[in-house]
């Protein structure tokens, strides 16, 4: 089943309206998807957010009636409700202190747009009884076209004996900010989802299988990997205690952690914040981006940059090493997040401007994030090198995780603008974790 959803300033719409659905022709011994419409128009103008979201529980409560999508009662936290101890005792003071001292001036009169984009409704229901006890379920997903248009509900129904005759409902919504003609094609698959998922999991078993066996007889082994003749619950506890021991008993392993933890501290919480700040309209502080837009800029130019970083990243450190390297490189990871800064107190709908900008934060992350790698491999070295490297890795994911918490919440108080700024006050914790470090001179370099 292929439903195509076309937008277009020329269609107009008064009122957001059910369709209805014919009967299907009776075809013996088939069974197929009978659709309201297989051409949905929309057009680009915005529509009341209270009328979408109104027109769309009464949508969800037909399907829920009938059986197409499953009963999920959300919990809804009301206001003045039950108030956990740290809401009360932190997070609210706290929240309160840093909004009415850093936040931006009007950050609290800022809400989200009331105006959404506009949504198309297309109605399905089989053409024939179903044998009995037998779901046939429908999933429609993108398979081509403009990203901005997307599939809100409806996207998975359920079908059967009590319901086959009923028509179900699925909603396409486009971005806000799409104000131009486009188009999207839509594709529903029908099926045995068990066993599609079935054969899904034993392709991977068997791919698994296939590259085990295959690293088992091409990968290097070195001098030092031999196998323990004798192994036992005692020597295997042992061995471990002794590995996370001599972790914690290398030259310089308090700075080395707090390097570990810290040095993405600013970038843990940027990372967060990028796709909304792109997403957000301005009179919010984002960029106003349509969902396909951002695709292009974060998800292609973005990663050519951090690809490329990367790239010349291990090449400048193969010349000169990685303590030679490693100030220039730390200063790119943290000094190239201005460039959102610039987005933020500049906002611009010239994508040129704004894929400049991504490509040049990221390619001074990847650039930047050479440092934080060759460095963990640095410290790793010696004997129990792989079990250290994945306790490196652990702490560089701890270092990412509980920035990341906060960041959301912080952005809400401070506004995109000071948000921005924090991140770059941040940088000032990487760089005193950079002055504690030792490093051996010629480390990273090539060997003649």
């Amino acid at each position: 089943m292929n439903i195509s959803v076309e937008v277009s300033p020329e269609y107009t719409q008064s009122a957001i309206l059910i369709p209805e659905i014919n009967d299907a022709k009776e075809e013996a011994h088939k069974t197929y998807f009978v659709t309201s419409s297989n051409i949905v128009k929309i057009g680009t103008a915005n529509t009341d957010n209270d009328s979408i979201l109104s027109f769309l529980e009464s949508l969800k409560e037909l399907n829920v009636r009938n059986s197409f999508i499953p009963d999920e009662k959300r919990k809804e936290v009301l206001k003045g409700g039950n108030i956990g101890w740290w809401t009360t005792n932190i997070s609210q003071p706290l929240g309160n202190w840093i909004r009415n001292n850093f936040g931006e001036d009007n950050s609290q009169e800022k809400t989200k747009q009331e105006k959404k984009g506009n949504i198309g409704v297309v109605a399905i229901k089989l053409s024939a009884k179903p044998a009995e006890s037998e779901n046939i379920i429908l999933n429609t997903s993108l398979n081509s076209g403009d990203e901005s248009i997307s599939i809100i509900h409806g996207e998975r129904l359920t079908f059967n004996q009590s319901n086959w005759d009923k028509p179900a409902y699925m909603v396409f919504q486009i971005d806000s900010q799409l104000t131009h003609a486009s188009s999207a094609q839509f594709k529903g698959i029908s099926g045995n989802i068990p066993f599609a998922w079935s054969i899904t999991f034993l392709v991977m078993a068997g791919l698994f299988v296939v590259l085990a066996i295959y690293h088992k007889y091409i990968l290097p082994k070195p001098d030092s990997d031999k196998a323990h003749l004798q192994t036992s619950a005692k020597s295997i506890l042992r061995e471990f205690r002794l590995t996370f021991v001599t972790f914690f008993k290398k030259p310089q392993a308090l700075a080395a952690i707090f390097f570990m933890l810290t040095f993405r501290f600013s970038e843990a919480q940027l990372i967060k914040l990028i796709n909304p700040f792109l997403l957000d309209p301005q009179d919010i502080g984002g960029l106003g981006l349509t969902t396909g837009q951002v695709g292009f800029v974060y998800g292609t130019i973005g990663i050519v940059g951090l690809v490329l970083g990367g790239i010349t990243g291990g090449f400048a450190a193969s010349r000169g090493g990685l303590r030679k390297w490693l100030w220039p490189m730390t200063l790119s990871m943290l000094l190239t997040s201005a460039t959102f800064l610039y987005l933020a107190y500049f906002p611009t709908t010239d994508l040129l401007i704004i894929n400049a900008c991504v490509f040049i934060e990221q390619f001074g992350y990847g650039f930047g994030f050479t440092a934080y790698m060759l460095y963990l491999m640095y410290y790793s070295d010696g004997e129990h090198k792989t079990a250290h490297y994945a306790m490196c890795t652990g702490l560089m994911a701890l270092g990412m995780m509980i920035p990341g918490m906060f960041s959301g919440w912080l952005q809400e108080l401070l506004g995109y603008k000071h948000f921005f700024i924090w991140i770059m006050l941040c940088g000032i914790i990487p760089a005193i974790a950079v002055a504690l470090l030792k490093i051996d001179s010629n480390y990273g370099k090539t060997k003649q």
